[in-house]
């Protein structure tokens, strides 16, 4: 093979990619937080709400989980406007990332809350509380501890994932990414700088997910680091 590497072009567009990765950030960022608030919601409804909140809520999950995120993007970034809403490809994208977050954080939630023992909940109802302050004072706290860990996994996955909405022209880093190789004529390099990038950000967040874990709960459990 006399292919030889060179990652000057890269280099010289290096501006492009700094933009897409701080995008890819901001996106990742913002559905990791709107997608947990989602979730918690979903999951007090699947576990304390009536039962058409419950089928409505295990109806959604089911929908999200079971079809691809591409379709999904491709449905709220094309299918709205149909509708008459039109939204640009970085808020399409926002809320695709969202809602396909949300459906499987929902049920990360829901395994946690599930795994605080009943006794505990009726002891709080003996003493005057109403669900929804039992879940918020009592269940809840527990439940988080529990669930940060598979947690930080879902979201690294949901930051991994933002990569297909270059397919709908999102400015992310696969996006920035592939304008510089279609101009410079250097798949090889553009993409292993990328993969570069993408492992960074998996690491940083990773560690910021542990440091979360640390602070909020203490030395994490079962001697894990």
């Amino acid at each position: 093979m006399d292919y030889v590497f060179h990652f000057g072009d890269i280099w010289a567009a290096r501006d492009e990619l700094i933009d897409g990765t701080l995008l890819t950030l901001r996106l990742s960022a913002l559905a990791m937080v709107l997608s947990l608030i989602v979730a918690v919601a979903g999951a007090f409804a699947r576990t304390s709400g009536p039962a058409w909140l419950r089928a409505i809520v295990a109806a959604y999950v089911e929908l999200i989980r079971n079809t691809p995120f591409l379709v999904q993007i491709f449905m709220i970034f094309f299918g709205l406007p149909t509708l008459g809403v039109r939204l640009d490809a970085n808020t399409g994208a926002l809320i695709a990332m969202v809602l396909n977050g949300s459906a499987y954080t929902i049920e990360i939630v829901r395994a946690g809350i599930e795994s605080i023992g009943h006794g505990q909940t009726e002891a709080a109802y003996a003493l005057g509380l109403n669900r929804f302050r039992t879940f918020r004072l009592i269940i809840l706290p527990q439940a988080l501890r529990v669930v940060v860990p598979p947690l930080g996994s879902q979201f690294i996955l949901l930051m991994l994932n933002s990569s297909v909405c270059s397919v709908i022209s999102a400015d992310e880093l696969t996006a920035a990414t592939q304008d510089i190789q279609a101009r410079t004529f250097r798949p090889f390099e553009a993409f292993i700088v990328a993969t570069g990038i993408y492992f960074c950000l998996s690491m940083l967040f990773s560690g910021a997910f542990s440091a979360v874990e640390r602070f909020a709960f203490g030395a994490p459990r079962d001697g894990r680091r």
